[in-house]
């Protein structure tokens, strides 16, 4: 029954990146159709974080009311239409308003996805979901491409996608029975919280949804929030300024920059499914701290200041490896670390912590380059990689000590 749901769990995580990428693979066209300068692309992504922002802040209360199963087939139901909506717009303000659902679904789905495997599945299995998430991002820029390239144009892609959804979300509606079978109600809440007492893990016994103002009372939830806020923050700078640097101050050709900056997300995607065969062995933590020394490895391979371009190229691959484990494994850990009833509060928290972080950190590299130049792509990459060690180490420092207790 878990090795079933678990499989459409990961076709879910791929739907969810499906749409990730498909905005900026189409947006060189679909600008000039609407008439709109380039820059109006970040109106778009704003309105979606904005969204998931929202939704995953609001995703404990919806997950503890109608279930895990209901709010992921309801989301996915809701970035369906919103993409089938982005076909079918001709004006710039029909993209605005088609991006509300289309944030408001990401950002619950999501959050209660990760909670559930964080819940009930083990590290390797956390690891492998966000791979998964990675084969959606890779997938959808070729469904694009081939709909451009066909003559179709940038609407038969999103349709394409569409449809991909909607096909999906009837599998979720009639997988519902799986997820009640697999205690994804109310009542399995309540029996985590007593299996979570027996264990010694502080819980309140109580199966209402936490405030804002109560998990962020928690202690060690601040310290979780900065080192999620912190990566997100070093991933997305490096996903959209990559190539800009290793052009700009590298003087590598634009070609072989594009190339390998996009090696940066196959290093993701590629370290998640190989982090997955010893996750289980190494645990949450020493995956968190041994993907972020192989982070700063790469930010020192990306800084050294010599004639040989291959180092810059070689450290944004080995950065993209070394960010592999972190992400998941935080989530994997915030059940161990705040209680099994508290997990799916935390984690929407931490989601919405996620999207501030890449909706607002590279553009303020953008800002800040533009005064010291780009040369400082490295060092705003350390800081952040910096902050979330010394984030995640502090966490870790507390729940020893706690545990002693």
């Amino acid at each position: 029954m878990y090795s079933l749901l678990l499989v459409i769990i990961y076709a879910a995580f791929i739907s969810l990146g499906l749409p990730d990428s498909l905005l900026g693979s189409a947006w060189p066209v679909m600008h000039e159709m609407l008439g709109v300068p380039v820059s109006w692309a970040g109106l778009v992504t704003m309105i979606i974080s904005a969204g998931t922002i929202i939704s995953s802040l609001f995703s404990d209360w919806l997950t503890r009311k109608f279930g895990a199963g209901p709010v992921t087939a309801v989301s996915v139901l809701m970035t369906a239409a919103a993409l089938f909506g982005f076909s079918i717009s001709s004006e710039f303000w029909m993209l605005c308003l088609w991006a509300i659902p289309y944030g408001l679904g990401a950002g619950a789905v999501d959050a209660a996805l990760n909670n559930y495997v964080a819940l009930h599945y083990s590290s390797r299995d956390m690891s492998w979901l966000h791979c998964f998430w990675g084969v959606g991002t890779i997938i959808s820029p070729y469904i694009m491409s081939h709909s451009l390239m066909g003559g179709l144009g940038w609407q038969q892609g999103y349709r394409t996608v569409s449809l991909l959804q909607l096909g999906l979300t009837a599998v979720l509606f009639l997988s519902l029975s799986v997820w009640k079978k697999a205690h994804l109600s109310q009542q399995a809440a309540v029996r985590a919280v007593k299996e979570a007492a027996a264990e010694g893990t502080p819980a309140v016994e109580s199966a209402k949804p936490l405030t804002l103002l109560q998990a962020l009372q928690i202690r060690g939830v601040w310290l979780v929030l900065i080192a999620f806020f912190s990566y997100c923050a070093l991933e997305q700078t490096t996903m959209l300024w990559a190539s800009s640097f290793l052009v700009q101050s590298r003087g590598i050709d634009a070609s072989v920059a594009a190339r390998f900056a996009s090696m940066f997300c196959i290093g993701i995607t590629a370290g998640r499914f190989l982090c997955g065969f010893v996750a289980d062995r190494m645990g949450d933590k020493r995956m968190i701290r041994l993907g972020t020394l192989v982070v700063f490895l790469g930010i020192v391979l990306v800084a050294v200041p010599v004639q040989m371009d291959q180092l810059a190229l070689a450290g944004l691959i080995v950065i993209g490896f070394g960010c592999a484990p972190i992400y998941p494994s935080i989530i994997h850990a915030t059940p161990d670390h705040f209680g099994r009833e508290n997990s799916q509060a935390i984690i929407g928290i931490q989601m919405a912590c996620a999207y501030v972080g890449t909706t607002l950190m590279p553009p303020l590299f953008g800002v800040l380059s533009s005064v010291w130049g780009i040369g400082l792509f490295a060092g705003y990459l350390f800081l952040f990689a910096l902050l979330m060690l010394a984030a995640s180490e502090r966490l870790n420092y507390l729940e020893k000590k706690r545990r002693r207790r």
